[in-house]
């Protein structure tokens, strides 16, 4: 099957430019303004969208987001609104959606259904950033199944062995994370990112294929964004946004996008 995502990437490639992949939590500040902020991203040039759904534990989200999600879990937030998002989501734009979430919750609702449920309301894919592809075998044989882009993290502390494990598990991108640590805004990428995304290219893709890399974490600014469009296939952001959605709402996420994405292009405005 064709992946959504490495087809997102790719023709973001064939017009001379790196994808944006842009993250938000779903739920935040409510179910239905969420809706309308994911559509707002895409219709202001993401190419790829990234939902989180909140989770009680996230122990990779810097304060920014942790703060978005315990309001969206306050407000009532259940897992099976993912499926209602994402659904009125891909209603409405073209864009392809992946869900990044913790592996405790997919776990507790069953693997086969969250895969089930996810394919039947549009996603594309999952990221999976507490789970390594030697234990996510029930994930990989449901992915397979059903056409979801898997989608595994590589960090600078990976060893060789498990980046080609990595590699040839994931499809759709390999998140490439920058820096060690939560996520959040830095003055200045880490150059690990660089060298990692390098490493990750010594190896081949899922069925042989030509790795593509996004970077994430840390990534707050136009300059940042075309910084890592050097030398990866995307950029992903999320705080800036949930900051942006937070601080202005919709119309000022919007602006925000706009803004970051003219990093993607070759030569952007200052």
């Amino acid at each position: 099957m064709t992946s959504r995502v490495a087809a997102a990437i790719d023709a973001a490639k064939a017009e001379g430019r790196g994808a944006f992949v842009g993250y938000l939590p779903i739920g935040f500040p409510d179910l239905a303004t969420s809706i309308e902020a994911a559509v707002a991203l895409a219709e202001n040039g993401a190419d790829i969208l990234e939902l989180g759904p909140p989770y009680s534990d996230p122990v990779m989200d810097g304060t920014v987001i942790q703060e978005a999600t315990q309001a969206a879990l306050a407000a009532g937030f259940r897992l099976r609104d993912t499926f209602t998002a994402v659904r009125a989501i891909t209603a409405r734009v073209e864009v392809p959606v992946v869900v990044m979430t913790y592996w405790n919750p997919v776990l507790q609702y069953g693997v086969d259904r969250y895969a089930d449920d996810l394919l039947a309301a549009g996603g594309a894919g999952m990221i999976t950033p507490d789970i390594t592809p030697d234990a996510a075998g029930e994930w990989i044989a449901a992915s397979r199944r059903t056409g979801l882009d898997r989608i595994f993290l590589a960090a600078p502390t990976s060893t060789d062995e498990r980046l080609a494990l990595i590699a040839a598990n994931s499809t759709g991108f390999v998140y490439t994370v920058s820096t060690m640590g939560i996520t959040g805004e830095r003055a200045e990428l880490d150059a690990a990112a660089r060298t990692l995304t390098s490493r990750l290219r010594e190896h081949r893709g899922s069925d042989g294929e030509d790795l593509r890399a996004c970077v994430g974490i840390g990534i707050s600014t136009a300059d940042q964004v075309s910084s890592v469009l050097a030398y990866s296939d995307g950029a992903i952001v999320g705080t800036a946004l949930v900051r942006a959605l937070r601080d202005g709402g919709v119309e000022g996420l919007a602006e925000t996008t706009r803004a970051l994405v003219a990093g993607t292009r070759p030569t952007h405005p200052n």
